[in-house]
């Protein structure tokens, strides 16, 4: 027989109850990580036209050449009242000079300049301090230097997801679309924290957000005494000040289309190994109930392929492996279509589970570079 008979409990029937019992794990680990996206109606929880003033802050070190290509789809935004504040933090580069030129041409643009200091050596969150104090508007938009908004109504959609309760708005910042596997992973890495973090905010459980597209207010910022806690580590300007800061009310979200921001991605794994392992960084000041769910996230994945692998050894359960298998990829692929049309990256579906595989081999290897980690100087 290809399949157990379960007229005695032995080896092969234990591991076919152990590979139901991962496929139940992976499908609650989709049913709440994943479908709460999937699901929504519409953009935002809320939402509110108002049109208030609005600030984007962005902090710059050495950028000259990508404000030179980005900032202009930035001022040109199709919003009423706002201000672009460029915080060009001790750039040895043209950056302050771009930055002067487009105030000549656009004077919603503003300029706040920070000097080398032999004495004292700062990271990102001291630029970002310096940019919100300098905001004149409560209302604060965040993006990278190397970002730049898909459409002329970014600002507009994340504008509108600040209501009289909503303080906070996470929005998705993705990766530009490039050729080769390297890029495939950036990409579909991005888009299932996003789907994660977008999902949990969806069913009133904030827990991060990204700074290439982000919202919040400056009053919250200074109640929840700014990046205080985490000053001295060099990220989480933007994950541990929403892990902290949001909560079941305050939090929205802006899943639109037209408010997608695309940054350029590492062309290197050594790169992109680097990147991933100062953002891993954060992850230890997360709060104990954030860490559970990112740790069931990434377990109920491993242990589904796990369990998958004594079946193969078997003659009675060699075509189980393949039919439970087949029955994840069916719940994946109807999960993921739905988001993946939705924020804007169809193309990432068809591989899915392969790029899901090769990340569950590669993200060991972030988490040990992890531990080796140095850095003094921060970098977009």
């Amino acid at each position: 027989m290809y399949l157990p008979e379960f007229k005695t409990i032995g080896l092969s029937e234990i591991f076919c109850i152990i590979s139901a019992f991962a496929f139940v794990l992976i499908l609650i680990n989709y049913l709440i990580n994943y479908l709460p996206l999937a699901k929504l109606k519409n953009m935002h929880l809320e939402i509110e036209t108002s049109n208030e003033p609005i600030s984007v802050i962005i902090c710059a070190k050495n950028e000259d050449d990508n404000l030179t290509e980005f900032l202009p789809k930035i001022l040109t935004q199709n919003y009423l009242n706002f201000e672009v504040i460029v915080v060009n933090d001790c750039s040895n580069d043209n950056t302050e000079h771009v930055i002067d030129e487009y105030a000549k041409i656009f004077s919603n643009l503003r300029k706040a300049n920070i000097k080398e200091d032999s004495y004292y050596k700062h990271g990102k969150k001291f630029a970002m301090l310096v940019g919100i104090k300098a905001a004149t508007h409560n209302r604060l938009v965040f993006i990278d230097a190397d970002c730049y908004p898909t459409s002329n109504n970014w600002l507009s959609q994340m504008a509108a997801g600040f209501t009289t309760n909503k303080q906070i708005v996470l929005g998705y910042g993705a990766y530009e679309k490039q050729s080769g596997i390297l890029n495939k992973l950036i990409r579909f890495d991005t888009f299932c924290i996003a789907s994660n973090y977008l999902s949990a905010a969806i069913k009133n459980k904030p827990y991060m957000g990204v700074g290439r597209n982000l919202a919040y207010t400056k009053d919250l910022f200074f109640k929840q005494n700014g990046f205080k806690s985490h000053y001295h580590i060099n990220s989480g300007d933007d994950d541990l000040f929403v892990n902290e800061a949001a909560n079941s009310t305050n939090t929205n979200i802006c899943a639109d289309i037209l408010a997608i921001t695309v940054s350029k991605p590492k062309k290197s794994f050594r790169d992109w190994r680097i990147q991933k392992s100062r953002h891993l960084t954060t992850s230890p000041y997360y709060k104990n109930q954030t860490k559970t769910k990112l740790f069931f996230n990434y377990f109920s994945q491993y242990f589904f392929y796990c369990a998958l692998i004594p079946l193969c050894f078997a003659f009675n359960t060699i075509l189980v492996a393949p039919a439970v298998l087949v029955l994840k990829m069916l719940v994946q692929w109807i999960i993921l279509s739905k988001i993946t049309k939705r924020l804007n990256e169809p193309d990432l579906l068809v591989g899915s589970v392969i790029y899901e595989l090769l990340l569950l081999i590669i993200y060991p290897i972030f988490h040990l570079s992890k531990l080796f980690f140095k850095q003094n100087k921060w970098t977009n």
